[in-house]
C-alpha cells in the first residue's frame, strides 16, 4: 500500500508543477515577455492548457466569475495540498 501511496503522491507532485508552469506563462504571456506567435511557445501553451482543462471545467461550474482573475489554479491548489493530505496521513503512516 505504501509504494500506490508514493505513486500518487509523485503524481501529484507532477500535476502541481504543470500548475506553476501554466501560471508563470500565463503571467509571461500577459506582459508580453512570451509571444503566443512563436511556435514553441504556442505548442507549450497550448499542451499545458489541454492538460489542466480537465482539471479545471469542473472547479469553473461552481467559482462564479470575477471578471480578470481567475481562481481556479488557487482551488486547484487547495485540491491537490488536500490530497496530499489525505494521502500522507492514511496510507503513509
Amino acid at each position: 500500500m505504501t509504494s500506490i501511496a508514493q505513486i500518487l503522491l509523485f503524481v501529484l507532485d507532477i500535476a502541481y508543477t504543470i500548475l506553476i508552469i501554466h501560471i508563470i506563462m500565463s503571467w509571461l504571456i500577459n506582459f508580453q515577455v512570451l509571444n503566443l506567435h512563436q511556435p514553441l511557445v504556442a505548442q507549450i501553451w497550448y499542451g499545458i492548457n489541454r492538460l489542466l482543462e480537465p482539471i479545471y471545467a469542473p472547479i469553473r461550474r461552481f467559482i462564479p466569475s470575477t471578471g480578470g482573475i481567475d481562481f481556479t489554479p488557487i482551488v486547484a491548489f487547495i485540491g491537490i495540498y488536500a490530497l496530499r493530505v489525505i494521502i500522507t496521513n492514511n496510507f503513509l503512516y
